[in-house]
């Protein structure tokens, strides 16, 4: 589904206004580097990726620290996911507000996709926004389990619309970004037939790349199986890092996303954790 060529318009003269103001396990070589977090609602097995060593290894490492020990899951949202890892969390009094806190580093991003993925039990790390953090660096201790929901079929495809829609934006956007200084001087000059002749050579550019690449946006078999099957969130995928999966103790998971909440999604009981690692 193509992009409708007014938005192109929109979107470029977006770039110009700124200037102007000054089987659902992944199938791959992985250790078994398994943890167990202990939770007052019962024990979740993960199993770690290989494919995201950095993030795996910091993982191992608070482990071992005994970092995560009687942290709170602190934020909790029903057919989404549930995350913890914040160190503020620790004893925190009834009401206060969680999810800033970490380990005072960040990790760079190691997004394996479509490899990696975010479907029912995945394990991600948590991140603070694209407008702040571009890179989508993550949190140095946060981390959240994937719970999600299960999507038809037509769902599906009308996701892959959209995802499609949403890369074409961007690789129209990045193509506009190279062209700034070209674009800024036909604005500055109200050269508008140049502005059109330069909107009509990005919009050809654009469907070219992706003409070349019809799938590119759309799931893989392994995704649609997973999302249509076992559960997910989609619309995740591509933005954060996954490093790893619950292997056992999904029905934990699941009650722990059932539990209810009060404000800032935190569980109305606490929720606490322990973690130790899994010896070969």
């Amino acid at each position: 589904m193509l992009i409708k060529k007014p938005f192109y318009k929109i979107l470029l003269i977006l770039f110009i206004v700124p200037l102007t103001s000054s089987n659902m396990t992944i199938k791959a070589k992985i250790k078994s580097n398994m943890v167990i977090i202990e939770t007052s609602l019962g024990n979740i097995k993960i199993r770690l990726y290989d494919e995201t060593p950095q993030h795996r290894d910091n993982f191992l490492k608070l482990v071992k620290q005994g970092f995560y020990n009687d942290l709170l899951f602190h934020r909790v949202i029903k057919d989404f996911m549930v995350q913890g890892g914040d160190p503020d969390s620790k004893g925190a009094p009834a009401g206060k507000a969680l999810g800033s806190g970490g380990p005072g580093y960040q990790i760079p991003a190691e997004i394996i996709y479509p490899q990696l993925f975010h479907k029912r039990g995945a394990l991600s790390a948590a991140r603070t926004g694209d407008q702040t953090n571009p890179e989508k660096k993550s949190s140095g201790s946060q981390f959240y389990i994937v719970w999600g929901s299960i999507y038809s079929e037509a769902q599906l495809k009308n996701m892959e619309q959209q995802k499609k829609q949403q890369a074409m934006q961007a690789y129209f956007g990045n193509l506009t970004k190279e062209r700034r200084d070209t674009i800024q001087t036909l604005y500055n000059s109200k050269n508008d037939a140049g502005l059109e002749i330069m909107q009509k050579e990005l919009i050809a550019l654009t469907e070219a790349e992706f003409a070349k690449k019809p799938d590119k946006s759309g799931f893989t078999p392994e995704q649609k199986k997973a999302y249509s099957t076992i559960g997910g969130t989609p619309h995740l995928d591509g933005e954060y890092t996954v490093f790893g999966e619950v292997i056992e103790g999904l029905d934990i998971v699941e009650k722990i996303q059932s539990c209810q909440t009060g404000s800032n999604d935190r569980p109305q009981t606490d929720i606490t954790m322990k973690m130790k690692i899994v010896e070969k």
